[in-house]
C-alpha cells in the first residue's frame, strides 16, 4: 500500500504552490498524551530546548525562550470554571491528556518533534493505543498556501476527496471514533467540491458554514475561513469560533506516542501528501471526476472508494518526495 512507503524519520518539504515557493512556511504542533503531569512535561521540554518555565496556573505553563519559542504545556480541558476543571481533572485522571503546543515552526526545525517524541515516551507518555479509552491526536495547525484563492481551494478539495482514503488506510483508534472531535466532512460538501473547482474563499466558507458549521472534523475551516472571510461565517454558532488564523487546523492525526511504527514525520508526510496532490492539476481532477462516478453508483461503497485512490495514487509519477 502506499501508506507503507510513506516516510517515518524524514519531513518531507511542503511543495510549493502554483510556481510560488512554500519553504517560508511553518506549523504549529499541538500533540496529546497520557502519562505525565503539566510540571513533569515543562521540565522535560525545558531540558530538551532550553527556555525559562513560567507557571501561568495550576493546570498549564510555558517555556519561554527556548531554542523553537515559547511551548506551552497545559491539561486539555476547558469548562471556563476552575473548580469545574480540577473536579474533571480529578475524576476522569489520564483520560484527560496533557497537551503540548508549539509556536509555528519552520521546516527545517520540524526535525526536534522527533527528539521530543522520543524523550517524551522515555519518560513514560503514553499515546492512544497505550490503554482502553484513549483517543489522543495530533493538530497539525499549517500555514495557508502561496499562490492566492485557487491553492487554496486545491488544497481544501484534495483534502475531501482524500479523506476516506487517509482514514481507511490508517484506521483511527475506536476510542477516537467515538469521541467528538474527527468527525468526516459530510458528503454533500465533497460532492460540492467535485462539482465546482473554482470557488472563492467567501462562497466556500457560506457552505461550510451551512453543511459543517462546528469545529470538530478531520480538517477544521473555521479558523481559516474566520481569519479569511469572518463575515461570511455569520450562520456558524458562536461557540465554534475561537479566533482567525492564517493556518488550516489538521486534527485527524492520531498521538501514538510509544508506538515502534508511528512517528509525527509519518503524520506529517501524510499531510504534505494531501498538499500535492492539491499541486498536481490534473491528478486532482481525476480524483473529482472519480468521486462524482463513485457517487452515481447506486451501490457504491466506501471501500470501491479507497480501493480508487490507492489505485489512482499509486500509479501517480512523482508524487512521493525522492
Amino acid at each position: 500500500m502506499l501508506h507503507d512507503r510513506i516516510e517515518r524519520r524524514r519531513f518531507w518539504p511542503l511543495p510549493d504552490h502554483a510556481g510560488e515557493s512554500s519553504a517560508a512556511r511553518r506549523t504549529g504542533f499541538e500533540i496529546e498524551f497520557a502519562g505525565l503531569d503539566v510540571g513533569e512535561t515543562a521540565s522535560l521540554v525545558q531540558a530538551l530546548w532550553g527556555g525559562t518555565i513560567r507557571p501561568l496556573h495550576i493546570r498549564a505553563s510555558v517555556i519561554e525562550g527556548g531554542l523553537l519559542g515559547d511551548v506551552q504545556v497545559e491539561l486539555d480541558i476547558s469548562l471556563r470554571k476552575a473548580w469545574l476543571e480540577e473536579l474533571a481533572a480529578q475524576a476522569l485522571g489520564d483520560l484527560v491528556p496533557v497537551e503540548i503546543v508549539t509556536a509555528p515552526l519552520r521546516q527545517d526545525q520540524l526535525s526536534e518533534l522527533t527528539r521530543l517524541v522520543a524523550v517524551l515516551a522515555g519518560a513514560g507518555a503514553m499515546g492512544t493505543q497505550a490503554r482502553l479509552g484513549f483517543g489522543f491526536g495530533v493538530h497539525l495547525n499549517p500555514a495557508l498556501p502561496p499562490g492566492g484563492a485557487d491553492s487554496l481551494i486545491a488544497v481544501i478539495r484534495a483534502y475531501a476527496f482524500l479523506e476516506g482514503w487517509l482514514r481507511g488506510s490508517a484506521p483511527l483508534d475506536p476510542a477516537r471514533r467515538a469521541l467528538p472531535f474527527v468527525k468526516s466532512w459530510p458528503a454533500t460538501l465533497v460532492d460540492a467540491l467535485a462539482d465546482q473547482a473554482r470557488w472563492s474563499p467567501a462562497g466556500l466558507a457560506r457552505l461550510y458554514a451551512m453543511l459543517a458549521p462546528a469545529r470538530g472534523y478531520g480538517l477544521d475551516l473555521l479558523p481559516a475561513f474566520e481569519y479569511l472571510c469572518p463575515e461570511a461565517l455569520s450562520d456558524v454558532p458562536h461557540s465554534q469560533l475561537k479566533g482567525g488564523r492564517p493556518a488550516f487546523h489538521y486534527r485527524l492525526a492520531e498521538s501514538r506516542l510509544g508506538d515502534p511504527d508511528w512517528s509525527l514525520a509519518y503524520e506529517w508526510n501524510r499531510w504534505v501528501l494531501v498538499e500535492r496532490v492539491a499541486a498536481d492539476l490534473p491528478l486532482l481532477t481525476q480524483l473529482a471526476a472519480g468521486w462524482q462516478a463513485h457517487r452515481d453508483r447506486v451501490l457504491g461503497h466506501r471501500q470501491d472508494w479507497i480501493a480508487f485512490c490507492e489505485d489512482l495514487l499509486s500509479g501517480a509519477d512523482g508524487l512521493m518526495p525522492e
